[in-house]
């Protein structure tokens, strides 16, 4: 039988999916009714989640989509389908919100989640340059208060 070196790292990425789908799906956001609220109370989830060691907060797929992008494109693709997948979840939020608040612009639901995703998973290499989570927490704060101002959130 040939050797699969790949096969620990595509193994690690598919746990690390099934980790964060249970995360997900059990948070306190998903009980909101509004999608709105359940989209800022995603952004709260995330920032929430910002306790411990480096490793307990950040994102697998996203670090190591960081190296594999270029050299290993299977693992790339697992990575990709985590984070992206992850997107497309936060993007029916979004559309359902822009729909019941009236919103338009030259924006999509879709280029909004993965915003959102490139300002989390960005904060995450902050965090990392920084060596703890004061970056991330401060990214996730902007992202909030960004999403306030689409959304026409009075504070």
């Amino acid at each position: 039988m040939p050797c699969q070196p790949r096969a620990p790292y595509l193994a690690a990425v598919a746990h690390w999916e099934a980790h964060a789908a249970a995360v997900f799906a059990s948070a306190p956001y998903r009980r909101a009714d509004d999608p709105l609220e359940r989209l800022l109370g995603y952004v709260d989830f995330r920032k929430a989640l910002l306790a411990g060691d480096l490793p307990d907060f950040t994102c697998f797929a996203g670090t190591i989509v960081q190296e594999a992008y270029l050299t290993h494109p299977d693992i790339n693709a697992a990575c990709g389908r985590n984070i992206l997948g992850h997107a497309e979840e936060l993007a029916a939020d979004i559309e359902a919100a822009k729909r019941k608040y009236g919103i338009t612009g030259d924006w999509t639901a879709e280029s909004l989640a993965l915003h959102m995703q490139a300002v989390i998973q960005g904060g995450f290499v902050l965090a990392k340059a920084a060596g703890g989570a004061g970056p991330a927490a401060a990214s996730i704060d902007h992202l909030r208060r960004y999403l306030e101002y689409l959304f026409g959130v009075q504070r």
